[in-house]
């Protein structure tokens, strides 16, 4: 299992070594959101063709990941290509010069995210290496019910945002229809979830410290890079959002308040 995690580690510095290089030509950044949900796609890829042995889970496994590693780069690609850095990296390249940000943004960015996605996808690396059956049992099932629910409220949630967004009439105001109508964060909420149904793939395999992993996304999610940082924003920049979160449940979705 070791010698496994080892070759992901070496596959995912290669390749934000290769990113990093790119953001210093482009001078962006940002360009490592993209690369998020392709990481866990690589890392799981790795988990998959070393195995001896194919067995159903693992051919789950491989599809579910792929799909949402995919489906969410692509949607960051098409979010953020063309819209220039990030205000968070640009924030950071201004506190540490441009001079010098360019090798700063390697350890501090690029670096520390490869390490995220070599922690976060512990329950993928527990799931393919300790399945040793094609027995399927019911955790697997309500894994992937738990998968499909959070894939709904991540895809959903992001298509309404991205609709919202693109009508100039909404600007400045706030999103609460749709599936925004019961929770602040819906895709934030789905992408917890995705999470915990790997966790329960895990925890069917027969190992259980690797749901670790789930863990950190999920603090992840809600106390640092997610819905913390967002609200912090939205509630300066959007005074009526102070409302809104009188109304509606934080993260798990619940009716609103009258």
């Amino acid at each position: 299992m070791v010698f496994l995690f080892l070759k992901a580690a070496l596959v995912i510095l290669i390749c934000i070594i290769l990113l990093w290089i790119l953001s210093v030509y482009l001078k962006n950044a940002s360009i490592v959101d993209i690369f998020w949900g392709s990481g866990f796609v690589i890392v799981n890829a790795v988990y998959f063709f070393y195995q001896d042995v194919v067995y159903t889970r693992h051919i789950i496994l491989l599809g579910l990941v792929t799909l949402w590693g995919l489906r969410l780069s692509i949607y960051l690609a098409y979010r953020n290509i063309g819209k220039g850095e990030d205000f968070r990296y640009q924030e950071f390249r201004r506190k540490y010069g441009t001079h010098r940000y360019w090798w700063v943004s390697f350890f501090q960015v690029f670096l520390l995210q490869g390490v995220l996605i070599l922690i976060v996808s512990l329950p993928l690396l527990g799931s393919n290496n300790y399945t040793q059956s094609n027995q399927i049992s019911w955790i697997d099932y309500v894994a992937i019910l738990v998968w499909i629910i959070g894939f709904i409220f991540e895809s959903v949630g992001d298509y309404q945002l991205t609709k919202f967004k693109s009508n100039l009439t909404n600007k400045g105001k706030i999103l609460n229809t749709g599936l925004w109508k019961y929770t602040r964060h819906p895709n934030y909420f789905g992408d917890a979830a995705i999470w915990w149904g790997y966790a329960l793939f895990c925890v069917s395999s027969g190992i259980y410290w690797p749901i670790l992993g789930s863990v950190a996304m999920t603090f992840l999610i809600i106390k640092i890079s997610g819905v913390s940082l967002l609200e912090d924003s939205l509630k300066d920049k959007k005074p009526e959002y102070q409302n809104y979160m009188k109304q509606t449940s934080s993260f798990f979705p619940w009716f609103p308040k009258k």
